[in-house]
């Protein structure tokens, strides 16, 4: 197929629609390009539960076959078992999703071994000119009349090829988890889980086995169409069925995950979303307890205040990121922290071979609702501590223009300053805001916070006014 790599490969992982943007053929050079760059002698592959993951999940393991390479496919698997699979073997790996987007869709998202991310900057732009230079040779082999298959081109010639094999990781990934917090002495529990058709209808049955919780499930059933509701939870339509099921049950909490399970999403007893900022700073302030209140604490640019107020308050040392997994992950394994936390609802642990899992976060919050008598609204209360606008997006001719025009009006302000390590904060001593530019498309996104909802109010007016003038 004639492929347009520069729309498919993002600046975190590979996504686009299948099969009109990318199909089996291409994802067989992916696995090959893939064990060329990163140099590994074995992989490990996972999928989600889209129509299409299975073979192009196979496609990439045969690709990587060719190359010498062994393959352990794990099947079935949320992003964040993937993840584990590739720390706790040392294998670089691949998952096969496309995460909250429509069906059409599917990607990977790859790492090297320990879990270290593959992105723009470490391995994915050299993925990249791999594939378009074999699909560059292929063409011109189809010009000159000679039929070549479209892996040949990718495959070592002296390679003798690898195995692939199949292993079964559910039970060990939830083993793992629950290792990690300490659930022995929790109240019984009522909780509802939407898993939007997606993964974690494959593995919450699992982690949470054997512990003290009456399990409410909702859209369990594996269906890449999801035919319920899109499965990103930060969307608030996609969470409406959750909150009424949560009132109906008089659950003591609801969460939701994303179509391949790496993020989770509250809501308290009321049905009320929890912010993911107050998630942060209440699994902050766990982790910091369980390393003797001292480590670091990585937090991105729009998180509330809260967060790194209460990383100081138990002993710990907040440190600033731009938005992103791959700035949170280097920043991690940088500075040695102990936990990241960003609004979007991606958590990431240290002991989780600093990687992102939404199900540990999980398992923390029902550590700490159900290690007190006291309701969910009440426990987060005292980590949300501002009035946050959450993130909103604006359609622009000139993003550039429109960040000049926003610095031109607040620069120089008495008690007011400003700082560009992503996109644009402003920052005064009652409330800050962000807007950055979208890298895909012609947006700007504004995030504003205050310690009161009326100046909140005032100061994202104010900026949106700017913003679409």
């Amino acid at each position: 197929m004639a492929a347009d790599l520069s729309q498919l490969v993002k600046a975190y992982d590979v996504r686009g629609v299948v099969p009109d943007q990318w199909d089996e053929t291409l994802a067989e050079l992916f696995g090959a390009a893939f064990v060329q760059v990163t140099g590994a002698d074995a992989i490990v592959t996972g999928h989600d539960m889209r129509p299409s993951s299975p073979g192009l999940s196979r496609a990439f393991a045969r690709g990587a076959a060719a190359r010498g390479v062994d393959v352990t496919e794990i099947g079935l698997c949320s992003t964040d078992q993937l993840y584990y699979a590739s720390g706790a073997f040392g294998l670089a790996g691949a998952m096969f999703t496309a995460s909250h987007n429509p069906a059409r869709y599917n990607g990977i998202k790859m790492c090297r071994a320990g879990a270290a991310p593959v992105g723009q900057d470490t391995g994915l732009t050299e993925i990249r000119e791999l594939v378009e230079s074999w699909l560059d040779a292929e063409a011109r082999t189809s010009q000159a009349q000679t039929s070549q298959a479209p892996a040949s081109a990718a495959a070592a010639p002296d390679a003798a090829p690898g195995t692939i094999t199949g292993r079964d990781t559910l039970e060990d990934y939830a083993a793992h988890l629950r290792g990690l917090v300490d659930l022995t002495s929790i109240r019984p529990l009522k909780v509802v889980v939407d898993a939007g058709n997606g993964m974690g209808g494959h593995t919450v049955p699992t982690v949470f086995a054997g512990l003290p919780l009456t399990l409410v499930p909702m859209y369990f059933e594996l269906d890449g169409t999801f035919p319920n509701h899109e499965a990103n939870p930060l969307d608030p339509a996609n969470i409406v069925d959750l909150q009424k099921r949560v009132r109906e049950e008089a659950a003591d909490l609801g969460i939701a995950f994303d179509g391949d399970a790496d993020r989770c999403f509250v809501v308290d007893e009321r049905g009320e979303p929890v912010s993911p900022s107050a998630i942060t700073a209440l699994v902050a302030a766990r982790e910091l307890a369980r390393n003797g209140g001292k480590g670091t604490v990585i937090h991105n640019l729009i998180t509330s205040w809260s967060v790194p107020e209460v990383v100081r308050e138990h002993g710990g040392t907040p440190v600033r990121t731009r938005v992103g997994h791959s700035f949170i992950k280097a920043e991690m394994a940088a500075s040695g922290a102990i936990f990241g936390g960003e609004h979007s609802a991606h958590y990431y642990f240290k002991d989780f071979w600093n990687a992102d899992t939404g199900m540990l976060a999980a398992l923390h919050v029902l550590a700490a609702l159900g290690g007190q008598q006291g309701t969910l609204s009440a426990l987060v209360a005292q980590y949300d501590r501002y009035a946050g606008s959450g993130e909103i997006n604006s359609t622009v001719d000139d993003q550039t223009a429109r960040l000049a025009a926003i610095r031109a009006a607040y620069e120089g302000q008495e008690g007011i300053t400003l700082d560009e390590l992503d996109g644009l904060t402003v920052t005064a001593p009652d409330w800050w805001f962000n807007v950055r530019p979208s890298n895909t498309e012609p947006l700007l996104r504004l995030n504003a916070e205050a310690r009161d909802g009326g100046t909140m109010e005032r100061v994202r007016d104010e900026v949106l006014t700017i913003i679409r003038g």
